[in-house]
């Protein structure tokens, strides 16, 4: 999956259909979505006519995560044409419209989505609070929760959403996707120090400094205060980090806890190596401990 954001330095999605069709272009057999399109930001038709072009070249691998935050500061939104009065509220009907571009035509509608009509591009509802578990419980869609930066919401929202869900014609029961940093190294203390870096990411993000990821170091202790040192642990505080087993451990900790049907992995690392290499050791415990998803059973 692949986020938006915008005017961010350090953080290279701000063309989010754009990549998701390169990464598919240069696979033949997983999904590739969103995560996700800030609805907010743009036309439900031009999303859905986007969308529905990803679907028609790479039929049944493309996923739409739809969130409504802005993806970047007043500044950007004003330069994305988005109101600052724009807080989210319309996120609703800005759905349902988006959902009858990619639905089948409804009688007398007078604007399509070619191509995206009928196409039925899965869509998940992303959200760090209960709004967008309580809309996807709703609508009876998946819901995926960012406990990548907003832990302490999760067990909240996750019991929020499962409790008011309403099946629908997409889902006959719950389906929640939880998101979080993992990184997975020969060693604990490989691991730990590999996470120096996104815990470097989030200092500079709470001091407002620039965003490139920098190399590891040996400590944090010499870079943050106390006070920042607790902000960024809170926010990192759904980490799963280390080793194999440690890794292990902690995915099956986190599922028996949220009843997650998926897990979002988030691995921010600065060199690219570390994190195919991390990659490859948490699909390696994904399939042993069977979090690998059946989607085409889940959704159709």
């Amino acid at each position: 999956w692949v986020a938006e954001h915008h005017a961010i330095q350090g953080l290279a999605c701000s063309a989010t259909p754009v990549l998701i069709g390169h990464i598919a272009a240069g696979t033949k057999t997983i999904r590739v979505g969103s995560g996700g399109v800030m609805l907010p930001n743009h036309a439900p038709l031009v999303v859905a006519e986007q969308f529905g072009t990803l679907e028609a070249i790479y039929p049944g691998r493309i996923d739409l995560g739809l969130g409504r935050a802005p993806g970047g500061d007043f500044q950007t939104m004003r330069a994305l044409r988005r109101g600052l009065a724009q807080d989210g509220d319309d996120f609703p009907a800005l759905l349902e419209q988006l959902r009858t571009y990619l639905g089948p035509e409804r009688p007398g509608q007078l604007v399509k989505a070619i191509p995206g009509q009928n196409s039925n591009v899965p869509i998940t509802l992303l959200g760090s609070s209960d709004f967008s578990a309580q809309l996807a419980a709703a609508l009876g869609l998946p819901f995926a929760f960012a406990a990548h930066f907003a832990p302490d919401a999760l067990d909240a929202a996750a019991k929020f959403y499962r409790e008011r869900f309403q099946p629908s014609e997409v889902l006959q029961n719950p389906y929640l996707l939880v998101a979080v940093p993992v990184i997975a190294a020969s060693t604990d203390a490989a691991a730990q120090r590999l996470f120096t870096a996104p815990q470097q990411r989030f200092l500079r993000l709470i001091r407002g400094e620039s965003l490139e990821l920098l190399p590891p170091v040996d400590s944090m202790e010499p870079l943050w205060s106390d006070i920042e040192k607790a902000a960024v642990e809170n926010r990192l505080g759904a980490a799963i980090v280390g080793s194999d087993a440690t890794v292990q451990a902690g995915l099956e900790k986190l599922v028996n806890d949220t009843h997650a049907d998926e897990v979002i992995v988030v691995t921010d690392t600065y060199e690219h190596s570390d994190r195919m290499d991390s990659y490859e050791r948490v699909a390696r415990i994904a399939a042993e401990i069977k979090l690998v998803p059946n989607v085409e059973r889940i959704f159709k």
